[in-house]
């Protein structure tokens, strides 16, 4: 009989370290910045992801659909976590760097 050379104790098609890569990758988007006036979590956000309207804090201006930006909120507010998430503010990429 032939040696079968497939690893034993597995599901094909099943990979838990994919999930693990995954997760790993999507959390690595998000990245810590300091300012002048404290510590930021900075997410991008995709053209294709960006979906709704906002008003970037930095220009005034509108932050269209379709149009890649960056989310903000604070990483070391005192109100906890919680509270600095529903703070979180949608800025063009060129305004949060020149802020």
């Amino acid at each position: 009989m032939p040696r079968s050379n497939r690893p034993r104790g597995r599901t094909p098609g099943r990979s838990d370290e994919g999930a693990s890569d995954l997760s790993r990758v999507l959390a690595g988007w998000k990245r810590t910045e300091a300012k002048r006036d404290g510590l930021w979590h900075i997410q991008p956000v995709a053209a294709l992801q960006a979906v709704k309207s906002y008003v970037c804090p930095g220009c005034g201006l509108d932050i269209d659909p379709g149009v890649a930006h960056l989310v903000t909120w604070r990483a070391d507010g005192v109100m906890g976590d919680g509270a600095d998430i529903t703070a979180r503010r949608h800025w063009h990429s060129h305004c949060w760097k020149i802020a």
